[in-house]
């Protein structure tokens, strides 16, 4: 399994964790001053999910955490529906992401990253470099992300993730959008939709 994590020297006081707001009001994003993975996101929505990755584990044993985005720097945290504030949350995810990278432990080991697979078409390559060029990058500096799932026809399927994913917004962040990039910059596509 390749580990994927930024291999550095650290101490407990140069990390920094700062908290930033996102759309969706049941999500926040933790900004680390470290590399947490090289490349990709990773997202779980239940603790189940999480058997790779060492670092969503240790999070999803903080009380009220339901989700669990990880991104290069930055990890975005969905809190349950039943959790009122993000009192208790806020330090236990701050401290339990700082542990973490002190310990010098790979946040997530995967056999298989967030990559394409090769067998795309052309119109599928042009998609996904869209996307990861133009789109991931807005997306990650709200706390979320989108992935391919497919095309055919026009029709392009995608999954929004992390804060995106049960944003208030979330419709119109796809059909405003992204649809609306994606259309003007790739003509074979007619529609976005999400899975």
């Amino acid at each position: 399994m390749e580990a994927l994590f930024s291999d550095q020297t650290m101490t407990d006081e140069n990390i920094q964790i700062e908290t930033e707001f996102t759309p969706n009001p049941k999500s926040l994003k933790f900004n680390a001053n470290r590399v947490i993975i090289e490349k990709g996101t990773f997202s779980y929505s239940k603790s189940a999910e999480a058997e790779k990755s060492i670092l969503a584990k240790k999070l999803f044993q903080v009380k009220g955490v339901e989700g669990v985005l990880i991104g290069k720097d930055f990890v975005t945290i969905t809190r349950g529906a039943n959790v009122g504030t993000w009192a208790a949350i806020i330090p236990a995810v701050s401290d339990t992401l700082k542990d973490h990278l002190l310990s010098g432990e790979p946040a997530v080991f995967s056999e298989a990253s967030n990559q394409a697979s090769g067998s795309e078409s052309e119109v599928e390559k042009r998609i996904q470099q869209f996307l990861d060029e133009k789109i991931r990058p807005a997306l990650a500096r709200d706390g979320g992300d989108v992935t391919f799932e497919s095309y055919k026809d026009g029709v392009v399927a995608l999954q929004l993730r992390g804060a995106c994913s049960h944003c208030p917004s979330a419709t119109m962040t796809l059909k405003m959008g992204v649809e609306r990039l994606l259309r003007e910059a790739i003509p074979e596509v007619k529609e976005v939709v999400q899975v």
